[in-house]
């Protein structure tokens, strides 16, 4: 019969490194992941902005970054959750679409003089335009954005966990 040996220091190694690896290392590496794929998903997001030309003055574009203008960045390390975006108003417009005039008016007439091509508000003037309530598309950048993390995102993690099982369990392998 034949006789196996093991060496129980190497199981007790490995055993202790799961450990560490469950109790907080995997979680703190975890995080840091997270937290930069937050950052790519502000990244795709701006090149989306700037890709489906969205008319901007750059607050939007400005917005989706950590520390931006108007920003949204929360990162709750015990739950381990991301939530990205922006508290800029028209972001929501701009990606969703919008009617011209959200009274629910059909036309509504604004005083005002022309000069050349350009229209100059003038209040109780007699003359002025007609405005013509109409829908806006919006640029569905967000969902543009999501869809490419969504495509990226598994090669991202799987290359990731490769990485984390290499560094913790390299003398095991």
């Amino acid at each position: 019969m034949a006789q196996v040996s093991i060496d129980a220091s190497e199981v007790k190694d490995f055993v202790e490194r799961l450990g560490r690896a469950a109790q907080g290392d995997f979680k703190k590496e975890l995080n840091l992941f997270l937290e930069g794929l937050g950052f790519e998903f502000l990244r795709i997001l701006q090149d989306e902005i700037i890709r489906l030309k969205v008319l901007d003055t750059r607050q939007l574009l400005a917005s989706f970054q950590k520390g931006g203008n108007g920003n949204v960045w929360t990162l709750n390390e015990g739950d381990l959750t991301l939530e990205v975006g922006t508290n800029i108003e028209y972001a929501k417009y701009v990606n969703d679409g919008h009617w011209t005039n959200t009274k629910g008016v059909e036309r509504r007439f604004v005083p005002g003089v022309w000069s050349g091509d350009r229209f100059i508000y003038q209040p109780g003037a007699k003359t002025g335009m007609v405005l013509k309530q109409h829908w806006v598309e919006g640029s569905h950048y967000w969902e543009s954005a999501l869809r490419i993390l969504e495509k990226i995102a598994p090669k991202l993690l799987d290359a990731k966990l490769q990485e984390w099982l290499d560094n913790y369990f390299k003398d095991f392998m």
